[in-house]
Formats: C-alpha cells, sequence, structure tokens
C-alpha cells in the first residue's frame, strides 16, 4: 500500500513509518521540515503545510490511505479542525476514502470517574480540536478510524492490549505509542475499525 502520514515527525508517528516500512508498504511524509527524516526508498518526504488543500491535493495522488497522527499542545487552538478542513478536499480530489485518525481519550467525556473530569478539564482546549476534527470525519462520508489512546508512553511494542467502541477498556489507563502505531497499521491493512471510533488502553 502506498500510505500518506501526517505528524510523521512525532513520536506516534514515527513509529507508525517505521512499522509500515517495515511491512513492505511505501510512506510519504507529509512535514513542515525534512530535516527530522531520512528518506529511503519506501519513505519519502514532501515539505508543505497541512492546512494548505492546494499543496495536499498535489501530494495525495496516487496513495491508498491516509493516517493523521497529527497532536497540538495545551493552548486554546483550532489547528487540527483547519487541517481537516484542508485534507477533506484533497481526499476527495485524488478519490482516497480510507482515513485513521488518532485522537485522545476524553474527546466523548468517555473517561469515567474523578479521574476523568480531571483528565477531559486539564486537556479541554486540546480535546475540544480534537472533537471539531473528529465532528468533520463523523458526519463526512470517508472510510474513517477514529482512534483515541488512554495516556501515551514510550514504552516498547507489546503487541497485546484491548480496544472499546465508543467508550475506553475497563480501567484502562495507559498505551504506548508503538502499540498504537501497530492498531493503527492494522486498521489499515485490513480494513478493520471502519466508521467506528475505537478506545485503546493495556
Amino acid at each position: 500500500m502506498k500510505l500518506f502520514v501526517l505528524g510523521a515527525t512525532g513520536r506516534t508517528g514515527h513509529q507508525f513509518v517505521d512499522q509500515a516500512i517495515e511491512h513492505g508498504h511505501h510512506v510519504t511524509a507529509f512535514v513542515r521540515e525534512q530535516k527530522k527524516l531520512i528518506p529511503t526508498p519506501q519513505l519519502e518526504i514532501i515539505e508543505g503545510d497541512v492546512t494548505d488543500s492546494a499543496a495536499l491535493t498535489d501530494a495525495l495522488a496516487g496513495h491508498d490511505a491516509v493516517i493523521s497522527c497529527l497532536g497540538t499542545d495545551l493552548s486554546d487552538s483550532d489547528f487540527l479542525a483547519r487541517v481537516t478542513d484542508a485534507l477533506v478536499p484533497a481526499l476527495k480530489a485524488n478519490d482516497v476514502t480510507r482515513v485513521v485518525y488518532l485522537a485522545s481519550a476524553g474527546i466523548d467525556k468517555e473517561i469515567p470517574g474523578i479521574a476523568g473530569t480531571v483528565v477531559t478539564f486539564m486537556l479541554r482546549k486540546p480535546l475540544r480540536d480534537h472533537r471539531a476534527a473528529v465532528d468533520l470525519w463523523r458526519n463526512s462520508s470517508f472510510d474513517y478510524t477514529i482512534v483515541r489512546p488512554m495516556q501515551l508512553t514510550d514504552g516498547p511494542r507489546t503487541s497485546v492490549y484491548r480496544t472499546s467502541i465508543d467508550s475506553i477498556p475497563d480501567n484502562g489507563k495507559q498505551i504506548s505509542r508503538a502499540d498504537v502505531a501497530q492498531f493503527m497499521l492494522n486498521a489499515v491493512e485490513d480494513q478493520l475499525f471502519v466508521r467506528q471510533s475505537v478506545g485503546l488502553a493495556y
């Protein structure tokens, strides 16, 4: 497959790129700065603005799926929603329908108890931006998968984790970025969880 990755220089995005290449896929990393990645025969790097729909349209030609591993900081931003606004017409122009979008647990206020209330409040600004982007996917005709991990760690890939549709796994607290990347790659390869929102945790 030919996979188009946003956020490839981030910690989860980097894991996804490495694993996709391990599986023999060709990856295009659409990045702001090339210096963080090294091109290889299986990795093409294109510098550009992820909110520029025309640039995305040109770069997306010939791809099978888009994987977004973009995140944002704790500021009050609409960055992720603007990226999605730019990406939608680019996907349509290239007849690409498959999207895997990395969001966060908490976008649907699905984390229970006091801990959930605290986390949702602390992350309210990035969660609001993720939610706006996710709403655009949910209201579209694309074959999206929304990925909602609990707290991300830099632990190893274990390949052993739990999923929960529209919620989070009971008592789930954490999951490694490597395992999140594996889940996202499996979802693309095997057409899993299409038009679903999936919580991830150990």
